[in-house]
């Protein structure tokens, strides 16, 4: 037994985290057993689309990114790209794609002269209202996908209680260790948290690789000028649509992003830039993540009391239900077969992603597209520099 009060406490908080892995094994093997019991839709529900493609400099594959999107097994739909002038690196590419398929209807719009803080929103402000149809599905400009992925995203929106559609994304490449890290990270971690709250909440936000509504949708939450100013847009967006009495649904495959940083400096500050704006947004939700970091509580446990069974619980439970919560998410459910030599990352990433969290409560600012934002009220307030535009850099946070 422990020697004291601290030590029964402390091993009794370190439990905690055993707690919400069991709820996201929990909420993962319901959701992905629900997905697959389903009755099998044809795809025949096929409205005419326009597909919103913001972009903002030239990521890696650009081409073969965006020609993607000009194969689809789809009867009728329009390609919208908007770049902020014709400066911009992509726009080469774009008009290559244009000659390349010239059956596909494609457009390339010029946002310059606007004034909000997220470029990729006013971006998408404009392409709503140039969009010829009221079906709309959203992309990150780094986005790869297969032929049928427009049938199944729209199919959904087939059912007038559906409002929204998002789903799931992996890498398209994991050539080096930090791009293995992402790739563990978002599946042992990030999308934890997404089917726990699918499980506690329902689908209250969007992620922002597939967004896919309609302009009514839109409209009813105020239309894009709404998020011009606000950071976190995808999970706003499909917040905003769920708030109107309609179901966001979350389908249970991925389509591939390219990687967009270089090395392990660029993936921290990104994770450090989203963990800061979750705090920002959620501040009592981000400070109860406390309770969910197993690793920083294991190690403490074995600290106050190191005897062997509580080496070997604490140890085996944390490292047995990170497996089974990436192995339940990853490879049962997203079928990423490749994922089992990724395992031994689990630790190394619980291990940054805790120092980046306490780090997320030092900081007011975020540095974004080579631009400093302070966050206030969940906005953006810009220091002086944020209004200079830059046009070398990524559209999404």
């Amino acid at each position: 037994m422990p020697s004291s009060v601290l030590e029964f406490v402390v091993l009794f908080a370190a439990a905690i985290p055993f707690v919400f892995y069991f709820l996201a094994i929990y909420s993962s093997s319901r959701y992905f057993w629900q997905s697959r019991n389903q009755s099998e839709k044809n795809l025949d529900f096929t409205p005419p689309v326009s597909n919103l493609k913001p972009v903002r400099g030239l990521d890696p594959d650009a081409y073969e990114n965006f020609a993607s999107f000009c194969r689809q097994d789809y009867p009728e739909y329009e390609i919208l790209f908007c770049v902020t002038d014709q400066t911009d690196p992509s726009v080469t590419v774009i008009q290559k794609l244009m000659r390349d398929f010239p059956e596909r209807k494609i457009r390339l719009l010029y946002s310059a002269g606007h004034t909000a803080f997220n470029d990729k929103v006013a971006k998408l402000r404009l392409m709503e209202r140039e969009a010829q149809y009221e079906y709309l599905v959203i992309n990150d400009s780094d986005v790869r996908v297969d032929s049928e992925y427009l049938r199944r995203v729209v199919e959904p929106l087939r059912d007038p209680k559906v409002g929204g559609v998002t789903c799931f994304y992996v890498s398209s490449r994991e050539g080096s260790l930090v791009e293995k890290l992402q790739t563990i990270g978002m599946i042992s971690d990030f999308y934890a948290g997404v089917l726990v709250a699918w499980q506690l909440d329902g689908v209250h936000f969007a992620l922002g690789p597939t967004m896919a509504s309609t302009k009514q949708r839109v409209r009813g939450f105020g239309g894009f000028q709404v998020l011009e100013n606000r950071p976190a847009d995808d999970l706003l967006f499909g917040r905003l649509i769920a708030e109107q009495g309609v179901e966001m649904k979350l389908l249970p495959f991925a389509v591939e992003t390219v990687p967009d940083f270089q090395g392990v400096g660029e993936l921290l500050a990104k994770r450090a830039r989203w963990m800061t704006v979750m705090r920002a947004m959620r501040p009592w939700g981000h400070f109860g993540l406390l309770f969910t970091w197993g690793l920083p509580w294991t190690m403490l446990a074995v600290l106050v009391h190191p005897t062997l069974l509580v080496v070997a619980a604490y140890w085996g439970s944390y490292l047995a239900f990170r497996v089974a919560m990436t192995w339940l998410i990853g490879i049962h459910g997203l079928s990423q077969a490749g994922l089992w030599t990724k395992m031994p990352l689990i630790p190394l990433w619980d291990a940054m992603a805790f120092v980046i969290w306490l780090a997320s409560f030092t900081r007011s600012s975020i540095r974004w597209r080579n631009v400093n934002y302070h966050l206030r009220n969940g906005q953006f307030v810009a220091t002086t520099d944020a209004l200079v535009p830059n046009s070398t850099t990524k559209s999404d946070l």
